[in-house]
């Protein structure tokens, strides 16, 4: 058991709840209700196992920053709970099971399977050479909800590209939020990011503007879609929460940080999720 919170801890499992819910939101719109069992259950093991590969090999490529950082030298990999060549061993694995359950998902899915772990898996360097490195770790999560909508039926449709493009902009503005308690180390050890290019308060600007339009683009979705009042209603919910994360850190207050990027948006996206439930189901 002890390992397996290792395991679980390397790749931040907890963290699934910021794509997952939008995958399943653009599933269930798509199929109208439930998909089959099969395809639930291989959407799910595809947007969990490419997570995982993808948080395994965040923490390959960083393990000597992590080691360097004080925020990060008692992660797994640096403590020296989990051997490198099981992170590889776990990021191989995840990413076969990932392309796995694309196959099985159908051969469009399959064939982008390739294409979207290369994001996946390529995210982990951008920080090495550009501040938009934000805006890629928002593409790769941004490409989940696309995938279900293609996984249930393989059509390209606006509705899924506009919840997609607001996954992007979502998650980029929390992560510059989060990028925001490392400014230091990132400044002396030449690590790019929004807040090492602009500071802290232009970085906090940027990031509102993220999610400005990330509410838009959720108004956008629903009406797209044709969702009614109680979508509406959780969406206005969502705004709030968005509003509380930024209200309660500043560039002088940066202590609640933790609880703005994961309880705010964890709570962002099971709202959404809700709302999509309650429309689709009732």
């Amino acid at each position: 058991m002890s390992r397996l919170r290792d395991y679980l801890s390397l790749v931040k499992f907890e963290h699934s709840v910021f794509a997952l819910p939008f995958v399943l939101s653009a599933a269930f719109i798509h199929a109208w209700g439930l998909p089959t069992a099969w395809q639930l259950g291989w959407m799910v093991v595809a947007a969990v196992s490419v997570r995982t590969a993808a948080m395994a090999f965040n923490r390959v490529t960083d393990r000597e920053m992590d080691a360097l950082n004080p925020r990060t030298q008692g992660r797994e990999l640096p403590a020296g709970r989990v051997r490198l060549g099981s992170a590889w061993a776990l990021t191989l694995l995840s990413s076969a099971l990932f392309v796995l359950a694309a196959g099985m998902l159908n051969r469009l899915c399959f064939v982008l399977s390739f294409p979207a772990l290369v994001v996946l898996l390529g995210y982990s360097y951008t920080k090495r050479f550009t501040a938009w490195c934000h805006v890629a770790l928002g593409l790769s999560l941004g490409i989940a909800p696309m995938g279900a909508w293609l996984a249930v039926k393989p059509t390209f449709d606006y509705p899924p590209m506009v919840l997609s493009l607001a996954v992007i902009c979502w998650v980029a503005g929390f992560d510059i939020i989060y990028a925001l308690i490392d400014e230091d180390f990132d400044r002396a050890h030449g690590i790019h990011s929004a807040v090492v290019a602009l500071g802290r308060r232009g970085a906090l600007q940027v990031s509102s503007a993220l999610h400005a339009a990330f509410l838009v683009l959720v108004v956008l979705f629903g009406w797209l879609t044709g969702m009614g009042a109680l979508y509406y209603a959780a969406g206005g919910i969502v705004g709030v929460v968005v509003v509380v994360e930024h209200a309660i850190v500043s560039p002088d207050d940066l202590s609640r940080v933790n609880a703005a990027f994961f309880t705010a948006n964890g709570i962002a996206s099971l709202l959404i999720l809700a709302g999509v439930c309650l429309e689709v189901f009732l």
